[in-house]
């Protein structure tokens, strides 16, 4: 007697308790009407008994005979037949067929009429499965594991009011006290208030977004921002939580530390992570065994040293490897080199290049185009021969050069300098704008502003206007003046002879960063010193007041950052470089010599 057929594919793809109870009822038909046939007793042999399902659940890959209880019923005879190599079978008799195609039927309609048993399954019930299928689906939106629990520190919401949906995809928890002392930052006109009255404007969306429930948690994109794919929740009922006796408990740092505690206790095993600005507050929570993190969206880059210099060597063996290559032009004072190669793809627009080689010609260009497969570079004027200077400035190194062409060229409205302190940055900019504004008439006027951050004490209130407060914080403006205006710098041109103090000062204008809101720059040179103690929110205010024909300078050293809670990664001079790389009308230099005295460049290397 041939064995039954094996399961059909819609059987093998059903899960255990939607098939078991059919299957049996099909399997011992069949066993009685094949035992009557071969007119032997039914009674199932010890030695070939197998577990009950209860003990060993049947495996969905495999034909269902070996768990049901026909199987364990099986005669020496089928065991036999079982043993024995497979033979072509001869048609069965009709009972089998009969049996067999009943068989078939009651399995594709045990998952419609058989729902009560299905439930007394001895498999895996049917809740547990739901709850499977809950963490599946519930999983699909983490991108990069499990989803994390980040607490809030008051400092990130005041530092960023969009730090929210900054996540991704894992869960936000404010505790009661972040909100108390969210509160307690609104009030007043400095930049720390704004920011604390934008994120608690944020908080009140979420919150009355439609089918928002605190208790459940709010939907971070309910207000339109798709990035964010978990949930906000709020602390609506108190933690329990032990910190050591050290910690006084009325701190706010120290229950934002308890509050993270209770959450690792009572979530476990899943991360809860606390993010905070503050490096002592990352200490203590570390020391007590709790992840802490600092706020990274923010951050331009990890490392400033990859930060774009504007500058790049060509390798030794340029001319060598291009030179068959390289098609060359002349186009009135300049000279033209297109070339082509794998250095394209390192190349950025208004890009300075170099080639110096001992015993071979110097190169100093900027790239003006690339397209496809190829870059123009364009050679450069000499700004550091006595005859090219710029109000009396002649400039005494290779970077010096390159940022005095982005300076003059009229078609670079946006250009960024960094360097130490001696680099020149402030003089060039001035003997640049000073030249543009008197002598060719390029702009009407020089506007000069800075971030009015104290290296040590402030001073307190300064009398008189504008301009006079702003005087204090013009120091490095008033000796570079006193530099151009006596000629000290060399030959300076026949405007410059001329032109006393008072003139220069009258196309000068100090104006304070806090009342730059709402106005528009026509034609206009605007020095921006000092912008590294600027916050990206503070650069692109101030950036977007220029208007038609106006230039905006920007310098800074990194180095030398006095912001709380700004890094060189996160500082606004930092964002700017990196964004406005390769903007055809925009340019960088990193300058790295300085030219102040030989005891200011000591200072700089050692100290």
């Amino acid at each position: 007697m041939p064995l039954p057929p094996a399961p059909t594919k819609r059987a093998a793809l059903l899960a255990p308790s939607d098939y078991a109870p059919a299957a049996k009822a099909a399997a011992s038909a069949l066993s009685a009407e094949s035992t009557a046939a071969a007119g032997i007793d039914s009674t199932p042999s010890t030695s070939l008994a197998t577990p009950t399902p209860s003990a060993r659940p049947a495996r969905t890959g495999r034909s269902r005979q070996a768990a049901s209880p026909a199987a364990a019923a099986a005669t020496p005879i089928q065991a036999s037949a079982a043993a024995t190599p497979p033979t072509r079978p001869e048609t069965p008799p009709a009972s089998t067929r009969t049996a067999t195609t009943a068989k078939r039927t009651s399995r594709k309609a045990t998952p419609a009429t058989a729902p009560a048993a299905t439930q007394a399954a001895p498999h895996q019930p049917v809740g547990q499965i739901s709850k499977v299928a809950k963490a599946s689906k519930a999983s699909k939106g983490a991108t990069n594991g499990p989803r994390k629990l980040f607490v809030l520190d008051t400092n990130v919401l005041l530092h960023d009011p969009s730090s929210l949906f900054r996540f991704e995809e894992h869960d936000i928890f404010l505790p009661m006290v972040v909100l108390e002392e969210l509160d307690a930052h609104k009030k007043g006109m400095t930049e720390v208030a704004r920011n604390g009255r934008q994120a608690s404007r944020t908080l009140d969306a979420l919150v009355a977004a439609q089918g928002a429930d605190i208790a459940e948690g709010l939907k971070l994109n309910a207000t339109g921002n798709p990035s964010a794919g978990g949930s906000l929740y709020f602390q609506t009922a108190p933690l329990d939580y032990t910190l050591p006796a050290s910690l006084p408990q009325g701190k706010a740092d120290n229950q934002i530390l308890g509050v993270v505690a209770a959450l690792r206790k009572q979530h476990a095993p899943r991360q809860v992570v606390l993010v905070s600005k503050d490096i002592n507050m990352r200490v203590k929570a570390r020391a007590l065994g709790l992840a802490a993190e600092d706020y990274q969206n923010d951050k331009t880059l990890d490392d400033v040293d990859l930060l774009y210099t504007g500058a790049l060597a060509l390798a030794p063996d340029f001319w060598s490897k291009a030179g068959k290559k390289v098609e060359s032009w002349q186009s009135g004072a300049h000279l033209y080199y297109r070339i082509s190669g794998p250095l394209v793809a390192q190349l950025t627009i208004n890009q300075f290049v170099y080639f110096e080689a001992p015993g071979e010609p110097s190169l100093y260009a900027r790239v003006t185009e690339i397209r496809d497969k190829t870059a123009v570079l364009t050679t450069l004027k000499d700004y550091g021969s006595s005859k090219n200077n710029v109000w009396g400035v002649s400039t005494r190194n290779r970077e010096q050069n390159f940022a005095m062409n982005l300076l003059m060229d009229p078609d670079v409205d946006f250009v960024t300098l960094t360097g130490t302190a001696g680099t020149g940055k402030t003089l060039m900019a001035l003997a640049a704008g000073l030249t543009q504004v008197l002598d060719e008439r390029r702009y009407t006027e020089i506007i000069m502003t800075r971030a009015t951050v104290s290296v040590g004490e402030d001073i307190g209130f300064l009398p008189g206007t504008e301009e006079e407060k702003m005087g204090p914080w013009m120091g490095a403006l008033d000796d570079n003046l006193e530099f151009l205006a006596k000629g000290d710098g060399g030959n300076p041109s026949e405007w410059g002879r001329a032109a006393t103090n008072e003139l220069i000062r009258s196309r000068i204008k100090i104006k304070s960063m806090n009342f730059m809101r709402g106005r528009t720059f026509l034609n206009k040179y605007l020095i921006i010193d000092e912008a590294q103690n600027l916050t990206p929110k503070q650069m692109k205010t101030l950036i977007t007041r220029a208007g038609p024909g106006t230039k905006i300078i920007c310098m800074g050293n990194l180095a030398q950052i006095d912001t709380p809670y700004l890094t060189e990664g996160s500082s606004g001079l930092t964002y700017c470089v990196d964004r406005f790389k390769g903007w055809p009308h925009s340019g960088h230099i990193l300058l790295a010599r300085g030219e102040r005295s030989r005891l200011a460049d000591f200072a700089s290397e050692v100290l």
